[in-house]
């Protein structure tokens, strides 16, 4: 996409969307739930190989945590770069270069080496898996009007909780049976194959504003008669369901209407409170993802004495809970915001109770007694963290302009995927200093940061007072800027 002059607001005649298009629109984003599966497989490859490759390889666990951590060494620069390029350059090919690098990247490790190869294998990976959940989104995004925003953007989400539930136990089974680097071929072969399947069935939608020629996108207005002229041929059953439609759309096209404008500059879009509230939230759930990937089997094995059978389905049980609160969520706000609620409660008021539900029962954890309650606060800790992934990103994808909107998408996740540098290396730390309790320690700071995350969604994000900021300080560059912090005096 490049930065061009934005097309009007409602289109003299309305833009019909065909039925191939809807179908092409689930296609991608099915494509790009697979996408995120095979994504998180990577990721979570090493958690599950985390005995055999200590052993294989003689890594302590800190030597082991240094090793995961270094995944996330060029994850988070890679991240905004690639964001920023999203908004001049075609997603549909940044998305396959991607694949292709995650597939390269890992065959060294196939065919052998030490901690060497482990950790630049690793450091390869991560700077080609940096970008692929903010241009993933942008790319789901674009087929979908903000109030049909929530089910796609959260069946991305749901693609990581997807990738990890099948991953569990199909390499772990390969790892028993075939060895941990067998199970490596396998996620980069997966990597491959998702790239030949995207050349010919992906690509951006008509939200997506421009064409990555530089030519304006036909975009069809998140306003009145928009999503009922791209949906006209198909009758909808229910009179409520279209009422709320027309409600949600006629309230879209007001807010787009007093926006931010294309060409906002970056640095106002990162300094609104609803950009802030959305990192500080989604800092705290990248956290957990970081955890649950590289210590959480380590944790039920070695520190709640679990079996590796047992470990494997309470591992599924976490991830399991964290895609039905991820769909739950998505269908609650979706629901909210057809009928008339503002993103401030739809999407910073659920995602935010959701990381202080989480928040609450991290820090009961280590104080409660082993058994039945260590299991449903270890669920529900860390289930409820997962969907403020999809609240963060239909929440900026909301605030930014078009022209903007991978940029800042790609800028939140470089600063969020910090986390999974710091936490492995800290839990490993913390590990090999005090034994099992280093554990206990971990779900502590882990508490500690999802309570912080959640009274920053629920205080902080407003996108619709935040884009109208934007738009005040876009037409009158003098006018004060509210969203500036006070200066004392």
């Amino acid at each position: 996409m490049t930065d061009t002059d934005v097309v009007p607001a409602v289109p003299a005649a309305p833009v019909k969307t065909p039925p191939d298009q809807r179908r092409h629109a689930w296609t991608v984003t099915a494509l790009l739930v697979v996408f995120m599966m095979v994504n998180f497989a990577d990721k979570s490859v090493l958690g599950l190989a985390a005995d055999p490759v200590r052993e294989d390889l003689g890594l302590s666990a800190s030597a082991f945590g240094l090793a995961n951590s270094a995944f996330f060494l060029l994850f988070s620069i890679c991240g905004a770069a690639v964001g920023l390029l999203a908004d001049r350059v075609r997603p549909k090919w940044l998305l396959f270069t991607m694949a292709v690098l995650w597939s390269l990247s890992q065959a060294p490790l196939v065919l052998g080496g030490g901690l060497a190869v482990l950790v630049a294998s690793r450091v390869l990976l991560g700077a080609a898996e940096g970008p692929a959940f903010p241009v993933a989104q942008q790319t789901t995004l674009s087929w979908f009007p903000n109030h049909r925003r929530n089910l796609p953007g959260a069946l991305i989400v749901l693609g990581i909780t997807l990738g990890v539930l099948v991953a569990a136990p199909v390499l772990t089974w390969v790892i028993h049976e075939h060895g941990w680097r067998t199970a490596v071929a396998v996620v980069a072969v997966a990597g491959a194959v998702w790239a030949l399947l995207w050349i010919p069935f992906g690509g951006e939608g008509p939200y997506a504003g421009t064409r990555g020629s530089g030519t304006p996108e036909p975009v069809p207005a998140d306003g009145p008669g928009a999503d009922r002229a791209a949906h006209g041929s198909e009758a909808d059953p229910a009179a409520d369901s279209r009422e709320a439609d027309r409600v949600a759309e006629a309230a879209e096209d007001v807010a787009e209407a007093a926006g931010a404008a294309r060409g906002t500059p970056y640095r106002r879009i990162l300094a609104t409170r609803t950009w802030i509230g959305a990192t500080a939230a989604y800092f705290g759930t990248y956290w957990v993802i970081a955890f649950c990937l590289v210590w959480l089997p380590s944790y039920l094995h070695d520190g709640l004495g679990y079996s590796s059978v047992t470990s494997a389905r309470l591992l599924m049980l976490v991830w399991g809970l964290s895609g039905v609160v991820v769909l739950g969520q998505a269908g609650l706000t979706g629901w909210l915001l057809r009928r008339g609620t503002s993103s401030r409660r739809a999407r910073g008021g659920v995602g935010g109770v959701l990381l202080l539900v989480g928040a609450g029962a991290c820090l009961a954890l280590p104080a409660a007694p082993a058994g039945a309650a260590t299991v449903v606060l270890l669920v529900a800790g860390f289930g409820c963290a997962g969907a403020m992934g999809s609240v963060a990103a239909t929440t900026v994808a909301e605030l930014a302009p078009a022209d903007r909107r991978g940029g800042a998408l790609g800028i939140m996740n470089a600063v969020v995927t910090t986390a999974g540098l710091i936490a492995p290396t800290l839990v490993g730390h913390l590990v090999d200093t005090h034994g099992t309790a280093g554990y206990r320690q971990a779900l502590l700071i882990t508490g500690v940061l999802l309570l912080l995350g959640g009274i920053a969604a629920v205080t902080l994000i407003d996108p619709a007072r935040d884009a109208r900021l934007l738009s005040a300080r876009r037409a009158d560059p003098l006018a004060p800027d509210h969203d500036a912090p006070r200066q004392l005096a």
